[in-house]
């Protein structure tokens, strides 16, 4: 998983939302030389995209310079060159940007994966692959790690992180399982290894684990919970 630098922008970021348009109607609908609805509206759809993507960027380059703390809506609107009133279209509390920025991270990672996916022959070592590849990405900023594991967990606004994190899982442990095709109980134990993640970086950002610490022990809880997932793809 990386992260994004304070000094240089992430060079891969998710699509945003839509956020209200101030463009007008097409005039002449079919006239020569006056561009389609549908054009125009992909248009500002990438506009908006691209406003979104700086948002979220900006928004992390500052937490990790300084945590949740540094991320005042009013700074991240002048670090990303939007009026406040406009950031708060696309976010309307702190607390919404944590996510989205979360939501890129997990992005960065799944796309990480697809690219190179796990090569273990089990469940629980592909498995940890992916958790020790997101720790190493996480780690590069801690900062910004610290201030996003904190605030998901303090959240007061669903989060889909944990959601996230566990489908991931089903899918590379469980050969191609989905939220929708695994089982409740291979769901719960996908996200119980990701609750068992999660802890162990506080627990690092926090000094009180190493690397490999981290390592045994999301070993350990991977070869317990994932024991008894297919290790082949289902017909």
């Amino acid at each position: 998983m990386r992260t994004p630098h304070a000094t240089a922008a992430p060079t891969s970021r998710a699509t945003g939302t839509s956020a209200p348009s101030t463009a007008g109607p097409s005039t002449s609908k079919g006239a020569p030389g006056v561009a389609s609805e549908p054009a125009s509206t992909g248009v500002r759809t990438r506009s908006q995209h691209q406003r979104r993507k700086r948002i979220v960027q900006a928004a992390a380059a500052l937490a990790s310079r300084g945590g949740v703390e540094a991320m005042q809506m009013r700074t991240v609107a002048e670090r990303a060159g939007v009026a406040l009133g406009t950031l708060y279209r696309y976010f309307p509390s702190k607390m919404d940007l944590v996510v989205a920025v979360v939501g890129e991270e997990i992005d960065l990672l799944e796309n990480s994966i697809e690219r190179r996916p796990p090569s273990a022959a089990t469940p629980p070592g592909r498995a940890v692959d992916v958790l020790m590849r997101a720790t190493r990405g996480l780690m590069r900023e801690p900062e910004l790690a610290d201030a996003l594991i904190r605030s998901l967990i303090m959240a007061e606004v669903d989060t889909p992180f944990g959601d996230r994190m566990a489908g991931l899982l089903l899918r590379v442990a469980g050969n191609g399982l989905t939220a929708e095709t695994a089982t409740e109980e291979q769901f719960a134990l996908a996200s119980s290894l990701a609750s068992v993640w999660v802890h162990e970086l506080l627990e690092m950002l926090r000094g009180r684990r190493t690397h490999e610490q981290i390592q045994r022990r999301v070993e350990i809880a991977a070869t317990r919970l994932l024991a008894d997932f297919p290790v082949t793809p289902s017909a």
